[in-house]
Order: structure tokens, then sequence, then C-alpha cells
């Protein structure tokens, strides 16, 4: 992250939403979503006077009607622990619009003659967590698995023909249509509840790195951002354990003559089939089924989206990740993750810079550093357990309630549901409900098949067109700190989206998110769908990649991305992956094409594109 600058020329603008055209095929697009979704015409004047930005680091794709519930719970329980409960001062919540099927954000400012008022009790509230740390931690980890545990006793079934009659003779007096209702408001108020927990310590994690990194910046004028964000790597974190229980797993198959099982895992039940049949495949079975719960609760997608597929519901994702390990141990690849060798580079650029300071200056940094290093491994374990996790479980049963619904005649695809808003999906459940309760055909079936027909045709019409990166006149200087930490939204890359930075033809400018320097062959990916295209000694380029990437990364040899700051998942996985990252580049997988040479320099933050 550059040092804020002031701009002296008049400051070049990304395009009004406004003015954008509509894709064709897609007009029409903004009765999809909520009203208080998308720009509505007679608030133009106060949106385009706010800065937006595309959040393709979370929602990389168009989102469906239903799928709006994931940023609504995300950006909306961020905003209340900012804003709400731990007053931070300098950081309110972040409002959010669809734009084209897009999801664009934007950070609202603390009124600056508030911020003193709100000092104290920040201080108040985000001590009491920094203090009891451990125990808190702790007590989050049972209510959340309470969280889980509840809605996976959720399940939804077809309503009977009749009421049990244990149920009549009982006297129990309401019918399971009452339930079905009700389960499927347990199911949204729970995830919601989920959400709370999510950022409880996330945004407190981001304050404890800021406050070292903004330390830093004053006491080491010239100290690069990735030396900072190098002083915290090398933690062991929860997030990297499914891929530690594939090369586990990969190991125990090498090690008991397991290999020729896996030519072909495109039947995962076959493949598991022989090798519990073998006589050395009691190992690997035990170790796969302790590894299902939580570890196999993983999306290669981000769990953001009702098509993201979990490894413990498709198990030849992680079949297919364990035979591509199983390929490297046998070509003498080392697939592991060597966390001393992270932990003694974060030892010796720490020392060099401590050895700098003295007295005051030093326990400051070291007690800023120390903090830092207890709450950041947070910030990426909880990815693991709310987007991977809780959201796994929350997919799982909404696809299973648009499964009875899709057999009541209301869509023609099983997975249709999530072309309704949430809300809309209550009415057609209610319907349901009531058709079945009087002994009378529903009207869904009659309404929602075209319906959703024509949403299917919008949907496809808005992902032909990427989104622009912004919108609209950026402000002088970025200040908000969760814009400049997680996504990277600095004065500089903004600079360079505009094409106003100064950077030479054939280069593109991002964040230095993970060191080192390599060159190889583009790979442009858009979607986990694509990861089986990856090839040996590739440079991955994508909108954004997931942390759930990382069974590729003993193919790569760098990162590129569209979107992300120094603590964006992307840039936190590469470096404990020890992976050259650029991120932040604005527009790399639209600019740079699949069979591309590149250099990609994670020091420096530039990516080269040397040859067709």
């Amino acid at each position: 992250m550059s040092e804020p600058t002031v701009a002296t020329t008049v400051r070049k603008s990304f395009p009004s939403p406004y003015e954008q055209a509509v894709p064709a095929g897609a007009e029409g697009w903004k009765d999809l979503y909520a009203y208080n979704l998308v720009f509505q015409d007679n608030r133009r004047e106060v949106e385009e006077g706010k800065f937006w930005f595309c959040d393709s680091q979370h929602w990389p794709t168009v989102t469906k009607p239903f799928e709006t519930i994931g940023f609504e719970y995300a950006v909306g329980c961020l905003g209340q622990y900012n804003a709400r409960q731990l007053l931070i001062p300098t950081a309110n919540g972040i409002e959010y619009r669809i734009h084209n099927g897009y999801v664009f954000m934007s950070p609202v400012a603390v009124n600056p003659a508030e911020i003193e008022a709100r000092v104290p009790q920040f201080m108040q509230r985000a001590g009491h967590y920094f203090e009891n740390w451990d125990s808190l931690l702790e007590n989050w980890h049972r209510k959340l698995k309470e969280v889980i545990d509840e809605l996976e006793t959720i399940e939804f079934t077809a309503l009977p023909d009749a009421i049990a009659i244990e149920s009549v003779l009982e006297g129990r007096g309401v019918g399971p249509g009452t339930d079905l209702l009700a389960d499927y408001d347990r199911l949204i108020a729970l995830t919601y509840r989920a959400w709370q927990y999510h950022f409880e310590f996330l945004n407190l994690g981001y304050v404890a790195y800021l406050d070292l990194f903004m330390f830093c910046k004053e006491v080491f004028p010239r100290i690069s951002d990735l030396a900072i964000a190098t002083m915290v790597q090398g933690v062991d974190m929860e997030l990297f354990r499914p891929d530690d229980e594939l090369k586990n797993l990969a190991k125990i198959a090498v090690r008991d003559g397991l290999v020729s099982l896996f030519a072909d895992v495109s039947d995962a039940d076959v493949t598991l089939a022989e090798i519990d049949a073998h006589p050395q495949g009691a190992a690997f079975i035990e170790a796969w089924n302790g590894a299902q719960d939580p570890w196999f609760n993983f999306t290669t997608g981000n769990g953001f989206y009702a098509h993201d597929e979990y490894w413990r519901d498709v198990p030849t994702l992680p079949l297919g990740f364990i035979k591509n390990y199983i390929e490297l141990l046998l070509n003498g690849a080392d697939i592991d993750r060597h966390v001393d060798e992270l932990v003694a580079e974060r030892d010796r650029i720490t020392e060099e810079y401590a050895d700098l300071l003295s007295g005051d200056q030093l326990a400051q940094f070291r007690g800023k550093l120390g903090l830092a290093r207890t709450v950041y491994p947070y910030v990426e374990n909880h990815n693991f357990h709310i987007e991977h996790w809780t959201m796994g479980v929350f997919w799982r049963k909404a696809r299973q309630l648009s499964a009875v619904l899709h057999d009541a005649g209301f869509w023609t695809e099983k997975n249709d549901m999530f072309y309704l808003r949430r809300d809309e999906v209550r009415e057609a459940l209610f319907d349901y409900v009531n058709g079945w309760m009087v002994g009378a055909p529903a009207i869904g079936p009659d309404y929602w098949p075209a319906e959703v027909e024509r949403r299917r045709a919008i949907v496809a019409a808005l992902q032909t067109e990427r989104p622009q990166p912004a919108l609209n006149t950026p402000p002088e200087v970025i200040t908000e700190p969760f814009t400049l930490m997680l996504w990277g939204i600095t004065d500089d890359q903004i600079a360079n989206w505009l094409g106003a930075g100064d950077v030479p033809e054939g280069t593109l400018k991002g964040m230095a998110a993970s060191p080192g320097v390599a060159e190889g062959i583009a790979r442009v990916i858009s979607s986990a769908d694509q990861l089986s295209e990856v090839q040996d000694g590739d440079i991955l380029v994508a909108p954004v990649t997931a942390p759930s990437w990382g069974p590729i990364f003993g193919k790569i040899r760098a990162t590129v991305t569209d979107i992300g700051g120094m603590m964006s998942h992307a840039a936190i996985v590469c470096r404990e992956y020890n992976m050259p990252a650029v991120t932040g580049t604005g527009t790399a997988s639209v600019e740079i094409r699949t069979g591309q040479r590149l250099r990609v320099d994670g020091g420096t933050g530039t990516v080269t594109i040397l040859e067709d």
C-alpha cells in the first residue's frame, strides 16, 4: 500500500452506473433484485456522489436473486461490528448495490467530528476482547458449533398425504406445513446468527494488523507493505487443514500401494469401494472417514454461491486432488508447506527492524507485533468455519428445499429456487403449504416455471460481460482502513485502473502481495470449474482465488488477481505457500490471455507480458 497522495489535477472518473448499457438480453434485470439493492433513478444525484468499487474478491460472478443473501449477511454484519458494536473510530459500515448482476460497495465515512468521542468507547470494547482473546475465542467455537449442529437438524421433505396418526392422537394440534415454514425461517435466522459471529473477531484482527502497519510506517518510513505482512506469516492455520488432509491421504496411498486405484476417480463410490476392499486399504479409509467432519466441509468456490460444490457432497473433488498429489509424490516433488521456513524468514525480518529501535519504541513494536500475531490466525480461520463449513450446511439444506418444490412442480430444474429472492421463496413455500392444507393445487406451478426461465436467460446475458472495477469519481484520497487492507483499493491502484498510473505498455501494476519472481505461461480462469485446466508450471490469473484452491498450488508458479489487498485471502494463502503473487491489478483476467508468457514480480507488484 503506497502512502496517500493528494491529486493536483481533476480526477478521471469511472463510468456512472446510470450511463452504462445493459447487456443484450438482460433487459429488466433490476426486477430480479430487491428495491434497496439496485441504483434507483430518483436517487441518481445521491448515488453518483459516491465511489463504488466492484467486490469481485468475494462475488466474482453474477449473483442470482437468492444468492444476494450472502452479501446481505456478510456486509451487514461487518457494518454492525464497525459502527454499532466496536465503534471503530475511523470506519463505519459499507453500502452495497447490485449493478448488472455484480456487487459494488461504497465505504461509509465517519463524521470527523465524531471520531474523538468514539476512541475511548472503542478502546474499552476492543480492549476487552484483546485482553480475553483465548477464552472468548473458545466460547466463539462453542456457540458457532451449536449453530451448525442446529442447522444440521433441519430437514426439508415433501408434505404427506395425511398428518400422521400419532400426531393426531397425542393432540399436537399443528401440521407439518407449519413446521416447514418455521424451518425455512430458522434456516435464514441461524445462518444470520453465524454471520454475526463471523465478524465478532474478524474486524479486531484487521484492526490489530492495521495498528501494527501504521506504527511500522511511522517508525520505518521506507518499509514495504510486504515486509510488514511477512512479520506475521507462518502461523499454522486451520484454513490449511483440509489441504493437509489431502496430502496425508496421498502419502498413505503411495505408502500402502494404492496408486493404481487412482487411475480413474470419476466414480467416487467405485474408487472408495476398491480401496476398502484392498488388503492395505484400511488406513486410507480410516483417514478418509476421519477427515469428513469437519475438514471436508470445504468448497472449491468461496461459499457465497448456490452452485459451489463441497468436498463432503462431491467426493470426486477431494479424490481428484489426492490423485494430483500422488502424481507429484511419484515425480519426487515436495508437497509439504514448510511452516518452519516461513517462521525463520518472519523472525529474520522482524529482528532486522527491531534492531533499529530502542526504549519505548521497541516496546511498542514488540507489543503491537505480539497482538497482531495472536489475532492474525483468525483472519483466515474464520473462513473455514463460516464460508465453508456453515455455508456448506446452509446451501445443502437450501438445495434440499428447492428439490421439494421442484418435485411439486414449481420449477423445471432441482436448483431453480435460487432464481427467486428469499422473500419470494417464503411466498412460494406458503403457496405450497396453503394448497396442501386446503386440498387444492398450488398456484406456483402455473406461475414460477415461465418466470424462472425468463430470469435464467437474464442471468446468462449478464454473465456475458465483465463489470467495471469501479463506478463514479474516486475520492482524492482513500482512507477507509478495510478498503485499503482487505480489497487493496489504494490511490495508486485507482490511478492504474484509470490508465493514469506510470505503467509501461505490456505491464500491469498491482499489490506486491507475496514475494518472489516467476516466469511461466498464463492460465486465465474465472471459476473453480476450470481448475482442472491448470497445468504444471502455469501462472494462475483470475478475478480472485479462493483459499480452497490450495491443492493446485503444487502446480503453479505464481498467482495474479484482479482485486485484493495485503490481507485478502489470495495474498495470505500465497504467502503461506511461499508463492509469488500480485493482487489488485483491476483487469488482469481481462487483459491477459491464456498462453501468454508472463513475468510476475511479487516484490514490486508488477506483471509483465513477455510474449504471446
